[in-house]
């Protein structure tokens, strides 16, 4: 399905009154508020297609009604995501949940939406249908030379689906590691995975990317074989200059300062982007600032800081992606939110008065710092955002006009109640 602008048009007619005193009330305290709706109306955070269906733990799995039952219908829910709120024009894909049989008729459909294909992701965390060699006990790092290169023929073939989409970028996470003391030498499993990824690394056209993910535990407990950002951006330098960090929030033990982590990889030239979500306990992948919104506004101070420093271009010389699962929400009201989520701790970073800031910390002025990062943490930048979306075309008010439009129950009644989406 597809939704009709004059719809999204009639609703924020409905807000108009109230959305111009609040925006009027906030941009007049706002310094160069013109050039923070700027940054705003360019900044895009791309949808995974394993996020549009019903995700599940361990235990079980609630698949809910309309889910997208194939690729083309994945591209048509992110469409609709992107008609609401302007800001998730494009859709990153799993391989091989989710191959693009036709890539020609998916870069069609795709504009057709006003999207276009993010990066890609190789999985070699499951085992498929047919697969010769299982990945039971690692794939890049496996002590079997011929798993490993099972496992780099697949993010080679990952590649050429991208090359075909116009993407740039193949996203590797891996679940190797051991649950036992005695299980893996570390050293040989390291060493493996390098040159596995160096093979991968020579397979990437001239203007690819390949961002390497790091995870603490899960599904290996005793040890993950990248599993923190040291050793990740310990791989990316090894590789070259067209590899460097992913950093996805949830891939972290309780309490770690991931604000100094994306500091010091900006600093490197080293931080890929991000993959979003938030979590209580672990690799939770709730929806985006569900849990801890203030530290998503620090990681945000930072990024802004930082690719200032660098002369970045804040939409596009980094990679914004969700990864989330969701057990009991609606994936397409889960995937708004976290949006939005998003581009609010954007504007609030946008707002820090940084040469304050730095006075503040030149002086070692530890009160006046707080206060400073407080004052934007605290300000409502929500009529900012929203204004943001109405000056792209999008929705004031995007899981309210989700809700008002009836989207869910028209895509049970095209797709059926018990539809269940391919991926996680």
């Amino acid at each position: 399905m597809q939704i009709e602008k004059h719809k999204v048009d009639e609703l924020n007619h409905q807000l108009s009154a109230k959305h111009t005193r609040q925006f009027e009330h906030i941009a007049a305290d706002v310094d160069n508020a013109e050039g923070v709706l700027t940054k705003l109306g360019a900044f895009n955070v791309a949808i995974p297609s394993w996020a549009l269906g019903t995700g599940g733990t361990r235990f079980g799995r609630f698949s809910g009604g309309g889910e997208p039952r194939s690729l083309e219908e994945k591209i048509a829910d992110v469409g609709v995501i992107h008609a609401l709120n302007k800001s998730s024009n494009s859709i990153s894909l799993h391989i091989p949940w989710d191959i693009p049989e036709n890539a020609a008729m998916m870069n069609t459909l795709a504009a057709q939406h006003g999207l276009h294909f993010d990066a890609v992701n190789s999985n070699t965390f499951q085992d498929q249908k047919d697969q010769k060699l299982s990945y039971k006990f690692g794939s890049l790092h496996h002590t079997d030379k011929a798993v490993r290169k099972q496992a780099i023929e697949h993010n080679i073939e990952v590649i050429k689906y991208g090359v075909q989409l116009n993407s740039n970028a193949l996203s590797v996470w891996l679940s190797d590691g051991s649950n036992f003391p005695g299980q893996l030498n570390f050293r040989k499993a390291f060493q493996n995975t390098l040159e596995s990824l160096q093979e991968i690394y020579e397979a990437l056209p001239d203007d690819w990317k390949v961002w390497v993910e790091y995870k603490p535990y899960e599904p290996n407990f005793y040890s993950t074989t990248i599993g923190d950002w040291g050793q990740s951006y310990l791989l990316a330098s090894k590789l070259g200059p067209k590899a460097s960090t992913l950093v996805d929030l949830g891939h972290h033990l309780q309490g770690t300062n991931i604000e100094q982590i994306v500091s010091i990889l900006l600093m490197e030239n080293k931080l890929a982007g991000f993959h979003f979500n938030d979590s209580k306990y672990g690799d939770d992948d709730l929806t985006v600032g569900s849990i801890n919104p203030y530290q998503l506004f620090l990681i945000f101070n930072e990024l802004v800081e930082g690719m200032d420093a660098r002369g970045m271009n804040h939409a596009t010389d980094l990679g914004w992606m969700i990864d989330a699962s969701h057990n009991v929400k609606d994936p397409v009201e889960d995937l708004l939110q976290s949006v939005q989520a998003i581009k609010i701790a954007y504007a609030q970073a946008l707002i820090v008065d940084k040469t304050a800031l730095i006075a503040a910390q030149n002086n070692n002025d530890i009160t006046l710092a707080q206060e400073i990062l407080q004052q934007a943490y605290r300000t409502d930048v929500r009529p900012l955002v929203a204004e943001a979306s109405l000056r792209n075309g999008g929705s004031l008010d995007p899981v309210s006009a989700y809700r008002r439009l009836s989207v869910r129950e028209q895509l049970i009644s095209e797709r059926g109640l018990k539809t269940v989406a391919t991926g996680l």
